[in-house]
């Protein structure tokens, strides 16, 4: 017999749903993030299905597209009252229908990999999430790095388009009212990365973090932390070995692993030498 779940309409989520979706997070044991809540709904398209009894949601999700080369999905969740019940399955079916014949991409849990798989996603990556009180090891970066102005935005659009190979404006243009530092370097020639610290619980998140290399990446990240007193947290790809093992010997510690996943795509686009770490793994 099919579950009353399955009539219950899904529908659209807004920025009016910030705390329902926060509560979501906390249910199921994931920090509440209320802030990155707030970024995604406001930027992306959330989806959900109320709870029956009007007590919060049953399940939610976030896409945040980049048009019709990319959508990324994100804060897939389904209550602990209401799991294994094929809601889960059937909001990312629903999602899949909404975005048919865009490429999307996820950063999927342990957990949530297999369902992803089953519906026809591919494993393309890997992204080691590190964090810790971060204390500068060994020789300090050669690269200098500056706050950002609202002078350094046009370039830092340009940048951003050629290494993550869409255009994510309607993104970037909002990292200076969200993050609490955005920092560039630069050269002669323009602009050589840029990363941004954003406020997430007790952490400062770092990302996005594009760097023209790892010397680069890590100015950005030592100058970062020289602003701030509380731990750093990041989503870096595994293949950016160098980076990752400065950051761990300069105290951040291996939190988890997820699998960067595709579809419809064989891997993500732009230049992944350059993108060390995303925004947020919920919006790439």
């Amino acid at each position: 017999m099919p579950s009353p779940l399955a009539e219950l309409p899904l529908r659209r989520l807004t920025t009016e749903d910030l705390i329902a979706c926060a509560d979501l997070s906390e249910d199921r044991g994931w920090p509440r993030e209320e802030h990155k809540w707030g970024l995604l709904l406001a930027a992306g398209t959330g989806y959900g299905i109320d709870a029956p009894d009007g007590k919060g949601l049953v399940t939610a999700c976030v896409v945040t597209s980049y048009g019709p080369g990319l959508a990324a999905i994100g804060m897939v969740l389904v209550a602990e009252r209401f799991a294994r019940q094929g809601v889960g399955r059937r909001l990312m079916k629903h999602v899949l229908r909404e975005l048919e014949g865009t490429p999307l991409t996820l950063h999927a849990t342990p957990n949530g990999r297999l369902l992803y798989e089953e519906l026809g996603f591919e494993t393309t990556g890997r992204a080691e999430m590190v964090r810790g009180h971060f204390r500068p090891s060994g020789p300090a970066p050669t690269v200098a790095t500056r706050p950002a102005t609202a002078d350094d935005l046009p370039r830092i659009l340009r940048l951003d388009a050629e290494v993550f190979g869409q255009d994510r404006t309607h993104m970037i243009t909002r990292l200076p009212a969200f993050c609490d530092q955005l920092r560039v370097a630069e050269d002669s020639a323009g602009l050589t990365g840029f990363a941004a610290a954003w406020p997430n619980m007790n952490t400062h998140v770092v990302g996005p973090l594009i760097a023209r290399d790892t010397e680069t990446a890590k100015a950005l990240v030592a100058s970062l932390a020289g602003g701030t007193d509380r731990p750093l947290r990041t989503d870096v790809d595994v293949r950016h070995e160098e980076l990752l093992t400065w950051l761990k010997a300069s105290g951040m510690e291996t939190v988890a692993f997820n699998a960067v996943m595709t579809y419809g795509i064989p891997a993500l686009p732009g230049d992944w030498t350059r993108r060390f770490a995303p925004l947020t793994v919920a919006a790439g």
